[in-house]
């Protein structure tokens, strides 16, 4: 188990455990970690290594690729509202809505991306959305092109359609190829990877982008980065040869994906407080970031901020982040401190927001630098660990679907967020005019409301709620095949009878 390879020797073993032989080519593709009828009856049985493979690798980085477009598509014109305004004849508050409609349009398409975790897996998902990103980028091309903005919308409609299938998916690609001690950083990287094309929207639109003819060929190039990023969706391997880990629930989630029922799944979650503690903050503070990145350049734009310093502002927010992040994963799949991570990093976000209520006035660049950083490292290191968290106190209940309500909680809130921020910012008669003070309040006094919900968690006599039953599972049956060699034989036994 955990050795990258392509290829392993799988046996069958008679019931005494008298004789052994390898299996040919067609008995191999009927097995994944469970004993199969060879001759009708279970006269004899395959036994399966565990182990990751190298071409898992190629998925992941498939993810980070879909995750990176398709977050730089959603804020493109975000850090240059206003040039974007000139160009297409309009004020910032309908720019507003490329990012506000975006949002929404995932929430729309969640429950088809439950669908298609659910029953196909994580292949099928990732090439939906690489479709949704081909068409959407270029009709919004075309509507860039002749300067018609309902074309720029509906193109940006059909990409927010895209989202929901890469972003839910890293918990499930993670769970079904990589090993327990690297499920956190893989979907570190994938989820984190989403922020990360932010990023990259934030700090290249502002240099692309001088003058409002130039939003076209922003555009343009866009779309043909995220043609170049979906294409090699359609080649990943569907699942891999044999599973990763000894988790006799999760080989039969991958190889009956419908065993268990999204609606007893939802039914699940819905009556676990501890999944509340966790996905209300979970979604206020991803709603938060998506109002807060799409709004950065008119934050700060009203106190003499060019909108390359909130392009850059933006950036250090998630650049920060993903390093953080970067340190904290392997930390968080070595030593398990899932619970301990979140009861830090929360107040650290709602304190931050309270602070940067009082950067702008003070048009202080390090001010909003260091307060982006701080804000960053907290959010960002703060995703992949909730995300793995919930599937480890909700297992077996499948990783796709906690992981879609979050992240689908998440984008409602900052679609909500957007409109409630975009009405909240003074008018002509402001000091200064347009200034989103009311609007950063607003946006703390929430984050501080929540914060008390994950702090919560396994108090008042709930510690056995919070126990990570999946890893505890795999460690189970991990000491139980040290000790009995012929353990696994009998497991998949009972579970074909069953």
């Amino acid at each position: 188990m955990g050795n990258d390879a392509d290829s392993g020797v799988i046996t069958t073993v008679d019931y005494n455990g008298q004789s052994s032989r390898p299996l040919d080519s067609d008995e191999v593709a009927s097995t994944r970690g469970l004993t199969r009828t060879i001759s009708g009856r279970l006269s004899t049985r395959s036994q399966v290594k565990f182990k990751v493979y190298k071409r898992r690798y190629f998925g992941l980085f498939q993810l980070v690729l879909l995750n990176i477009v398709v977050s730089w598509d959603w804020i493109a014109l975000a850090p240059v509202s206003s040039t974007a305004a000139t160009y297409f004849n309009t004020t910032e508050s309908v720019i507003n809505w490329l990012s506000t409609a975006f949002l929404f349009a995932f929430v729309v398409a969640t429950p088809l991306t439950f669908w298609a975790l659910s029953k196909h897996g994580p292949k099928t998902s990732i090439v939906i959305s690489a479709c949704f990103l081909l068409v959407g980028n270029w009709i919004k091309y075309a509507g860039a092109k002749s300067n018609t903005f309902g074309v720029v919308m509906f193109g940006q409609l059909i990409i927010g359609f895209a989202q929901p299938f890469v972003l839910a998916a890293p918990t499930t690609y993670s769970d079904l190829w990589f090993s327990p001690a690297g499920r956190t950083a893989a979907t570190a990287l994938a989820s984190l990877s989403n922020p990360f094309g932010a990023a990259l929207g934030q700090l290249i639109s502002p240099f692309w982008v001088s003058e409002p003819s130039d939003i076209r060929n922003s555009v343009l190039w866009v779309s043909i980065i995220a043609s170049v990023a979906a294409l090699p969706s359609f080649f990943i391997p569907r699942k891999p040869p044999t599973p990763p880990a000894p988790n006799m629930e999760t080989l039969l989630a991958a190889d009956h994906p419908s065993a268990k029922s999204i609606k007893h799944d939802l039914q699940v979650l819905a009556k676990s407080i501890e999944f509340w503690l966790v996905f209300i903050p979970f979604a206020v503070y991803v709603g938060f970031f998506n109002a807060f990145s799409s709004l950065l350049n008119q934050i700060l734009e009203p106190h003499g901020f060019s909108e390359d310093d909130a392009g850059i502002a933006g950036a250090v927010l998630i650049v920060v982040g993903l390093v953080t992040s970067a340190i904290t994963s392997p930390l968080n799949d070595k030593y398990k401190f899932y619970l301990w991570f979140i009861r830090a990093a929360v107040p650290m976000i709602a304190v931050m927001y309270l602070i940067f209520i009082f950067a702008p006035p003070t048009s202080s660049i390090p001010y909003v630098y260091v307060v982006c950083a701080l804000l960053g490292a907290a959010s960002f290191g703060l995703v992949p660990v909730v995300l793995e968290f919930l599937v480890e106190i909700l297992h077996p209940t499948s990783p796709s679907v906690s992981s879609s309500l979050c992240w689908s909680g998440g984008q409602l809130l900052g679609g909500i967020f957007i409109v409630i921020m975009d009405a909240l910012k003074a008018g002509d008669q402001g000091s200064p005019p347009g200034n989103m003070h009311r609007a950063l309040i607003f946006q703390a006094v929430i984050a501080m409301i929540v914060m008390p919900l994950p702090l919560c968690l396994g108090l008042f006599g709930r510690k056995g709620m919070v126990r990570l039953k999946r890893w505890e599972n795999e460690q189970t049956s991990a000491t139980e095949r040290e000790r009995d060699p012929d353990v696994l034989n009998r497991e998949s036994y009972d579970t074909l009878e069953a």
